[in-house]
């Protein structure tokens, strides 16, 4: 361990790399604490103690909602524009083909979705104006619109200020900005919750925080067991004669194929669309219109069922699994690659075959991945059923978001090293 952390300090580029990540997650939580005008921050607070789905949603801008920051709803606009551009590249034949278009078809995809995260952030944020201001707490000291559209525009640019910090951060290859800052939101409200957890303890409840201490501690031990595990492919590379009888090649080695390949991403993604019909509903509750009132009323007594949460949370972390995996994951560029380096599996014919057998492997460790970690995802809600707890469901998703960034920016660091190490030779 000691001789890794020598080793980060030591390689320059990862060293300064790190730094500025740190420093760009400092700048992110001090922006983060810079409320806006005419908001009874008391009022905020009492309401999103009294809804669950806001506290989630809270957790899931990096929580900023609950101050209402200059960047109060976070990343969510930019995660939902890349949701919209990754689902329509699975239905648009054009935009397929320019995804697979290298880095020159990534950017043109990055930056449309930098494009329309600004109408989204619009969107968003007066939304969630309008349901606080239906709401039965007065968070507002000034509704005249000259000053909610001075709100929405604030807001607007700390979505997009907040959008640049998490590429910067993703361009120095020591993690996911957009991960990154999640996490940076829910470290720095672990100290306060640790101290209302303390605050409030009863002695009577012991055996509820011991059970979720051991799904604490399971949860962790489950994503990085799932994280860390993989399939090695072997792969075989035909020997080669070049020149005068001299031959290259006939190396074996093998290719490995991870279990969960999505990462953090499907979490994220599964609050995102969890989020989504709930905080709608909520704007339609007020409606003079009684059906729309009524249908918005179901809807988030049926979100806040936890039966219904915790399934549709399952569900969704298991088909966002399946989902980005089929994005990052090409197994017919990989077997023709492996085809134009002369390399094939034993047992595997080259081309098609190859491809639909590197599918089979990859849906059956995505199946024992996805099951797996939607399971640790809805343990915690179960200890939220027995104990009582709402801050339980929540912690428990924070936990497995802040363990699955560790894990995957050690990873990217220890590459970096790595690259490095051999750059020297």
């Amino acid at each position: 361990m000691w001789e890794k952390l020598q080793q980060i300090w030591v390689v320059k580029e990862v060293r300064n790399g790190l730094l500025f990540v740190l420093s760009m997650m400092i700048l992110f939580r001090f922006i983060a604490h810079i409320p806006l005008p005419g908001i009874d921050l008391i009022a905020l607070q009492r309401y999103f103690e009294a809804n669950q789905v806001l506290g989630l949603f809270n957790l899931f801008s990096g929580g900023t909602i609950k101050s209402f920051a200059v960047v109060a709803l976070g990343v969510a606009p930019y995660i939902t524009a890349s949701i919209i551009f990754q689902l329509m590249a699975m239905i648009i034949p054009s935009l397929e083909e320019i995804r697979k278009d290298g880095e020159q078809g990534q950017q043109k995809i990055n930056q449309w979705t930098r494009l329309l995260t600004v109408p989204l952030a619009i969107i968003q944020s007066f939304g969630l104006i309008q349901l606080l201001k239906q709401s039965q707490f007065q968070v507002f000291t000034q509704t005249d619109p000259l000053h909610i559209v001075a709100l929405i525009a604030t807001v607007t640019a700390g979505t997009v200020f907040l959008m640049w910090i998490g590429e910067l951060i993703s361009e120095k290859k020591v993690g996911n900005g957009v991960s990154m800052l999640i996490l940076a939101g829910i470290l720095a409200s672990l100290p306060q919750s640790i101290g209302q957890l303390l605050v409030s303890y009863d002695s009577s409840q012991f055996i509820t925080y011991a059970v979720y201490v051991i799904v604490a501690v399971v949860t962790v031990i489950g994503v990085v067991y799932i994280t860390e595990g993989q399939r090695n492919i072997p792969v075989q590379y035909a020997r080669q004669m070049h020149g005068q009888g001299s031959a290259v090649g006939g190396v074996a080695t093998h290719l490995p194929l991870r279990v969960n390949l999505a990462g953090v991403i499907p979490i994220i993604f599964a609050i995102s669309m969890l989020l989504f019909p709930s905080v709608v509903a909520q704007f339609f509750v007020t409606a003079k219109t009684a059906w729309v009132a009524g249908a918005a009323q179901f809807v988030v007594s049926l979100v806040q069922n936890k039966w219904v949460y915790g399934i549709s949370y399952f569900v969704l972390v298991a088909v966002f699994t399946f989902f980005y995996t089929a994005v990052v994951f090409h197994p017919e560029q990989i077997a023709e690659n492996l085809q134009k380096q002369g390399g094939f599996i034993p047992g595997i014919r080259p081309g098609k075959p190859t491809a639909e057998y590197l599918q089979a492997i990859i849906n059956r460790l995505n199946l024992i991945g996805a099951i797996f970690l939607g399971t640790i995802a809805v343990l915690p809600i179960i200890v939220q059923g027995a104990g009582g707890s709402q801050t339980l469901a929540i912690g428990g998703t924070s936990l497995l978001i802040v363990v699955s960034v560790i894990i995957e920016t050690v990873k990217q660091v220890e590459s970096q090293i790595t690259m490095r190490q051999y750059d020297a030779y």
